[in-house]
């Protein structure tokens, strides 16, 4: 079935038609600048000129940076504080007239891995990370979501994990890859601790440079850079608006 994913991140709104049987794009990937400030009103214009974009009608998927609870924003890390309480998916189905599914960003992406990536077939626990702005997380048990886990916020030092070992962190303190890996190797070890996943698989943009950093991560878990990478967060949410 074809139908459109969008992926809210920090930084851009990325959108396209996805064959949901395949997990593959059926047009070019679009993307645009997310709005600073990140309000409803303004991340709003930008879903209408992705769903004029696209010229499209029929149901919607959209990954969102936050906890998102029948329909309901109930954390808001990286975005807008205005978000907080808001029902989402009502907010964008009634505003474009299109049937809006809204979901966290790294469940969605870790279900696009599960289903069609290095995810796929693994039994027990596997954790997908998203590595970006802050640190998202999916968990799931024998392919089975867990959902709006996000472990980016586990306390770490003086505050939490996403605020050293998120690739926004490296740039801000100007960290080698060495000196972030070691700082990424804590978070997923404690992970290890807390879970004992089957497989770790690390996604986001800064996944596509795993060669460069991975060889510093100090960790026994099974870990892996996602295949799908900066578009499986699409992928998931057009899964998402199939399932709904």
């Amino acid at each position: 079935m074809e139908i459109i994913g969008i992926d809210i991140g920090a930084t851009g709104i990325k959108a396209a038609i996805v064959d949901t049987e395949k997990g593959e794009f059926l047009t070019e990937r679009k993307k645009l600048d997310t709005p600073i400030g990140g309000k409803p009103k303004d991340i709003l214009k930008v879903i209408k000129r992705l769903v004029d974009h696209f010229e499209w009608k029929g149901k919607i998927g959209c990954g969102f940076p936050g906890i998102i609870k029948d329909g309901v924003v109930k954390s808001t890390a990286n975005i807008s504080k205005t978000w907080m309480n808001m029902p989402v998916s009502e907010y964008f189905s009634k505003e474009t007239g299109c049937s809006f599914s809204v979901a966290n960003d790294a469940d969605l992406a870790g279900l696009a891995a599960v289903s069609f990536g290095k995810g796929k077939g693994v039994m027990g626990t596997l954790i997908f990370i998203t590595i970006g702005t802050g640190l998202g997380s999916g968990i799931f048990l024998d392919g089975k979501l867990v959902p709006n886990t996000e472990m980016g916020h586990l306390y770490y030092k003086k505050s939490v994990f996403e605020h050293y070992a998120s690739n926004s962190a490296r740039k801000k303190k100007e960290m080698s890859w060495a000196v972030w890996a070691k700082e990424l190797s804590a978070f997923l070890n404690h992970l290890d601790l807390l879970f004992s996943p089957n497989m770790i698989l690390l996604g986001g943009g800064v996944s596509k440079k795993f060669d460069e950093w991975g060889k510093y991560l100090d960790t026994s878990v099974n870990v892996s850079a996602a295949d799908l990478q900066n578009d499986a967060g699409i992928i998931g949410a057009a899964m998402l608006a199939l399932k709904s």
